[in-house]
């Protein structure tokens, strides 16, 4: 099957095959037909698999052909009406998510814009000023823009959520309730909505119940499974010399773009000093620090201008690198899921990747945790002369325990079955795959 083939555009054709793509991904496949349709849909899908494209080339279209004599007209109060808003829950995918509407509908006159906090406000309001469509946004930010009287949801066509348990890791549920209670009536009449998740838990399958009008169900990779290009190995290490041995594969083995994940911001902030004094140049990414220096730092990195990016897991889902060779887990993340969520970033759009994990005694029960979510063993690989030494014993590790990850007790483990969304809300035979989601207590700020 061709673009041709899922009923879009000559102006989007156009814009597709002027970034080299021919044959949709198989998400793209079923859910443009879908969306074109108006329907409502529940989409669960693998990192990497295509899925901004996915929504943001039938949403392009749906508003390209409602008439309309205005694009982004005002109230009377000044407010921007906006016709389709896409929430994110982090500034990079926000970003990522405005450039892919940008360059698909660069021949539509559609108007997009993109918001998000840790940048000053004033520029933002001037940009929805001018009348927007398509609105790109993180819940707090959005927020913001409403209690400034800047933004009017009242007649909204489209919602789109990205990355949806992601945002509720993230502690956003109150803002996307309130969001939710400023918009239109939902259903074939009015409002349509696309849910978009990794993964499948409780929480989203609430949401889902809340929020979707008799959805299609649309799954185009079993849940957790990681990236079938992406080649994994495990180097077992001590904890005390991972930075020399990552260091060692990086020079020895001539690496030149390598996206490093630690567990904490101080972590990444000191694993970056420790490469520059190894003479490897190296950046950090994460939440504490400002915009401009994440913009920078990816930019840099992006560019080459930097060999080694230091992020945190704020980064494991909005970095979009086009053919990134390497992924390195200096240390394994706590909650297993997000391992497919950090190794995603590479093996992306049909290219072969690399996903090292470097780990030692302490992170025996992380990676127990992820090789049973994987329902497969992590080739395990002992470099000569950094064999492990057999007399170090396991300590707690930072930010987390030494449980794996678990939750205490009394909540639902991650690993249990979850129920799936019910089946009067939902037009799929199909069985929606489930996991459970930590909540976390971050503050939208984050975004």
């Amino acid at each position: 099957m061709s673009f041709e083939n899922l009923g879009l555009s000559a102006e989007l054709l156009r814009a597709v095959v002027e970034q080299g793509y021919t044959q949709p991904t198989p998400i793209q496949s079923q859910a443009i037909p879908v969306i074109l349709d108006g329907r409502d849909i529940l989409a669960g899908a693998q990192t990497g698999t295509g899925k901004t494209a996915g929504f943001t080339l039938p949403l392009l279209q749906r508003l390209h052909r409602k008439s309309r004599l205005e694009p982004g007209s005002k109230t009377g109060s000044g407010a921007c009406q906006i016709r389709a808003l896409i929430l994110t829950p982090t500034r990079e995918l926000a970003a990522q998510v405005g450039e892919s509407v940008a360059t698909y509908g660069k021949y539509l006159s559609l108007k997009s814009a993109v918001i998000f906090g840790g940048v000053k406000i004033n520029r933002q309001i001037q940009a929805l000023r001018k009348g927007v469509d398509i609105l790109v946004a993180t819940p707090g930010r959005l927020l913001d823009h409403v209690s400034q009287g800047t933004l009017d949801l009242s007649r909204l066509e489209i919602l789109v959520l990205d990355e949806a348990d992601r945002m509720l890791d993230m502690g956003f549920i109150r803002d996307i309730r309130k969001i939710l209670a400023l918009l239109p009536a939902s259903g074939r009449s009015g409002r349509q909505n696309l849910l978009f998740s990794a993964t499948f838990s409780n929480e989203i399958k609430k949401l889902a119940d809340t929020l979707l009008d008799t959805p299609v169900l649309i799954e185009v990779a079993r849940r957790n499974t990681a990236a079938e290009a992406v080649m994994q190995i495990v180097y077992p290490v001590d904890r005390q010399r991972k930075r020399e041995l990552l260091s060692h594969l990086v020079g020895s083995q001539n690496w030149q773009q390598v996206l490093v994940f630690t567990r904490t911001k101080h972590g990444a902030n000191r694993l970056v000093k420790q490469l520059d004094q190894d003479g490897l140049s190296a950046v950090a990414i994460h939440g504490n620090k400002s915009q401009a220096a994440r913009t920078r730092a990816l930019s840099d990195f992006k560019q080459g201008r930097v060999r080694m990016l230091v992020a945190t897991d704020i980064a494991a889902r909005g970095l979009d690198i086009d053919q990134l060779p390497h992924v390195v887990n200096f240390e394994l993340p706590n909650i297993a899921e997000d391992y497919n969520h950090r190794i995603g970033r590479t093996g992306r759009a049909g290219n072969v990747g690399e996903a090292i994990s470097l780990v030692c005694i302490d992170e025996h029960r992380l990676l127990q945790d992820i090789e049973r979510l994987l329902k497969r063993k992590i080739p395990n690989r002992v470099l000569a002369g950094y064999e492990p030494d057999p007399g170090i014993k396991a300590e707690p590790i930072q930010n987390g325990s030494n449980a794996g990850g678990r939750r205490p007790s009394g909540s639902q483990g991650r690993g249990a079955v979850r129920s799936q969304p019910s089946s009067r809300h939902t037009t799929s035979s199909r069985n929606a795959p489930a996991s459970g989601r930590r909540r976390s207590s971050r503050s939208r700020s984050a975004a």
